[in-house]
């Protein structure tokens, strides 16, 4: 077997590589932890999305394997470092969805902003309370940016085109960065120090053992009062119960989750019952020129390595080591 595919992942790019190399798609694989690793012992390739734990174990256990494609940004579901260690490429084409996740933060922060959500179900309810729906405008109001990689500052710069001010917090970047002063942003060396000043606060983190939690009680009681939190980013970074304390008691004035803790979530939660709570299912990378670019670059770089050639896309080295 050439390729294994371990979720759903049907795409026209993939139909033509199927039409080249000896192709597998179980779109239920990645729940079978024992199926999973037998049938990966005989891939030259994997791919899989997010759902997919690709462990040490696992790729230990994959002899024949030289490559993984991610159709996605994040890697926190691959172990990286084991894949390096053993001549493994990781495929990732991190900058194919920045627009549409840009996109989409800056489509929550209106949202919340405007309660449009909130005033469309009261509308087609049959309501017409205007003054239920009293919104703020974003002119003059200051976005705290959680990271400033390709798409914070993406929704930086569109941010900044309605009249925001900018505040950054990102400890790999220093005052005189370039990319801060052409997105005319200032930097926060601590991040007590952004949530303190911002009106609205968008997290564009990875999940790593540093970031995990990073949004906890405390920090979220270090928000501005009456202020908005956005999360597009990855749900472990953010401490769910805090968060929800923070709503409840009013500390924020409303929040925008496209990620969770867990994916889907196991249960219902108080979230889903607050109306100054906007909850989307991970859909910030869905969009069809975004899905397009992902998956063609995914699918482009697994062609690549089969064929003896070096990734383009490459996260940890261009060409396998074994």
């Amino acid at each position: 077997m050439d390729i294994l595919i371990s979720e759903d992942l049907r795409h026209p790019a993939f139909d033509r590589l199927a039409g080249k190399f000896s192709t597998v798609m179980d779109a239920t694989l990645w729940k079978n932890d024992a199926g999973l690793q037998s049938r990966v012992s005989e891939a030259r390739v994997l791919v899989v999305r997010n759902q997919t734990q690709v462990t040490a174990k696992l790729l230990e256990a994959a002899p024949r394997l030289i490559g993984i494609g991610r159709v996605g940004v994040g890697l926190d579901n691959i172990d990286v470092a084991a894949a390096s260690r053993l001549g493994i490429v990781v495929v990732a084409p991190l900058n194919a969805n920045a627009t549409s996740v840009a996109e989409l933060a800056l489509g929550l922060i209106l949202a919340l902003a405007r309660k449009i959500p909130a005033a469309d179900q009261s509308t087609k309810a049959g309501g017409w309370d205007r003054r239920s729906f009293t919104g703020i405008e974003l002119d003059g109001k200051v976005l705290g940016v959680c990271g400033f990689g390709r798409i914070g500052r993406m929704v930086a710069g569109r941010a900044r085109a309605f009249g925001m001010r900018l505040v950054v917090f990102d400890p790999f970047l220093k005052e005189d960065s370039p990319a801060l002063a052409a997105a005319g942003a200032a930097l926060c060396p601590r991040l007590e120090d952004l949530l303190g000043h911002s009106d609205f606060v968008t997290l564009h983190l990875p999940l790593t053992p540093e970031t995990h939690h990073l949004l906890d009680a405390r920090r979220f009681e270090a928000m501005k009062p009456g202020s908005y939190f956005i999360n597009t980013s990855r749900g472990g970074v953010v401490e769910e119960s805090a968060l929800m304390a923070a709503l409840q008691t009013g500390r924020l004035a409303g929040a925008a989750l496209d990620v969770r803790e867990v994916e889907p979530p196991a249960a219902r939660t108080a979230f889903e019952t607050l109306p100054n709570v906007i909850l989307t299912p991970h859909i910030g990378a869905f969009t069809a020129e975004g899905q397009q670019r992902t998956f063609e670059a995914v699918a482009d770089d697994l062609e690549r390595l089969l064929t003896g050639r070096p990734a383009v896309n490459f996260v940890n080295m261009e060409s396998p080591k074994r």
